[in-house]
């Protein structure tokens, strides 16, 4: 069964459930030398940033989950390309997951309602503080911008 890293919205365990029912959350995760960004779409993503990290839940996911999620993500229209990237789990064994990036080039501001249901699934799984106050400044930073790194 692949892994599969959440950073953004399908960090929401029951939202999860209805988009893959026979997924299985397995805890905390982190990516490294990546920075959260938001795309001129609104929509959570990823890019290359030696000095920062994201942090989200990895997932345990039945390859029968895998054409939802794709639709989810709308991989047909091109917003998101799947990679398989290594992942630190909470604890800090390494392991390969797949990760939806984002395709948009420059960031953007997210809705206050994506956003929110971002900072309160980041909230439920426990993600350290300073990462959910830097989802939190999004909330209100014009262009999705943070300055600063992502800890």
């Amino acid at each position: 069964m692949p892994l599969y890293f959440a950073y953004g919205s399908n960090m929401d365990a029951a939202a999860m459930r209805e988009r893959c029912p026979n997924a299985r959350m397995l805890g905390r995760a982190r990516l490294a030398r990546h920075r959260f960004v938001l795309m001129p779409s609104g929509y959570a993503s990823i890019t290359r940033d030696p000095g920062s990290e994201v942090h989200g839940v990895l997932f345990d996911l039945a390859l029968s989950d895998i054409p939802p999620l794709d639709r989810y993500e709308a991989v047909d229209e091109g917003l998101y390309v799947k990679a398989v990237q290594p992942v630190l789990r909470e604890g800090g064994a390494p392991c390969q997951a797949l990760i939806y990036i984002g395709t948009e080039q420059g960031e953007g501001a997210a809705t206050p309602a994506y956003i929110d249901g971002v900072i309160a699934a980041a909230r439920e799984v426990g993600l350290p503080p300073a990462y959910v106050a830097m989802l939190e400044r999004l909330r209100t930073m014009p262009g999705g911008r943070v300055g600063g790194r992502a800890r």
